[in-house]
């Protein structure tokens, strides 16, 4: 038999959009975006803001990817999730506070289009549609951060770590061979768990042949296993 071929996929691209839905925008608000904005590349591990500091320009993936994450008193971190191309990044905080209730790192070399606050807000305030859109996107976002601590909270750790790696597979990579873009540590401060559980079921769903585990390089070989440890919890 052959040796099947690891290949890593990247996070999913997204197109030259300056924001999400920018179908919904006249060519005006277009250009006005255009002039109140500008793009910027972060590398890998660079802060891009942190917890507490005052919120003042919307940011909009380009590429890369991104960890936001909440630094509690005793200094643990809560990976809360990642970001990808094609997201508004701290949009909550921008929109409903005065300063970022997390903090946002890059993983990888990330671009970013920073666009200016009123600019915006006046486009929010004029434009319905687009607004309609936005708010949509952004309670499905919440929705699915609400699912997944739910379930940290009511699923066994098999079933808490299934669904790590569909995220990855499902949301980030949009594919069954990915790179894991995380420590071992990160992934268990976004799974709930210890590092030592953490590796302890990895290694699990490797022997009884779930997935194929090396490094940080991940294969799903039985996805329907996965799936079933998710449901069940």
């Amino acid at each position: 038999m052959k040796e099947q071929k690891h290949i890593d996929s990247q996070p999913k691209q997204t197109t030259q959009d300056i924001i999400p839905f920018q179908n919904l925008l006249s060519g005006e608000e277009i250009e006005q975006i255009k002039a109140h904005s500008n793009i910027v590349t972060y590398h890998e591990n660079d802060v891009i803001f942190k917890q507490d500091t005052r919120t003042s320009h919307f940011m909009y993936i380009l590429s890369g990817l991104i960890k936001i994450y909440r630094e509690n008193r005793n200094n643990k971190v809560k990976i809360i999730k990642l970001g990808i191309p094609g997201e508004l990044l701290g949009i909550n905080s921008v929109m409903g506070e005065e300063t970022f209730s997390y903090s946002a790192a890059a993983l990888e070399k990330t671009t970013i289009q920073i666009i200016d606050y009123n600019v915006l807000e006046t486009i929010l305030l004029n434009n319905g549609q687009f607004s309609m859109a936005l708010m949509e996107n952004i309670c499905s976002d919440n929705l699915n951060i609400f699912k997944r601590l739910i379930s940290q909270s009511q699923k066994q750790l098999p079933g808490r770590i299934a669904d790590i790696i569909l995220y990855f597979s499902d949301n980030i990579y949009y594919s069954k061979n990915f790179t894991f873009p995380l420590t071992r540590s990160e992934l268990a401060e976004l799974a709930g768990t210890t590092k030592e559980s953490l590796i302890r079921t990895l290694t699990e769903f490797k022997n009884d042949k779930i997935i194929l585990l090396e490094g940080k390089k991940v294969q799903i070989t039985s996805e329907d296993i996965l799936k079933t440890l998710s449901r069940i919890g």
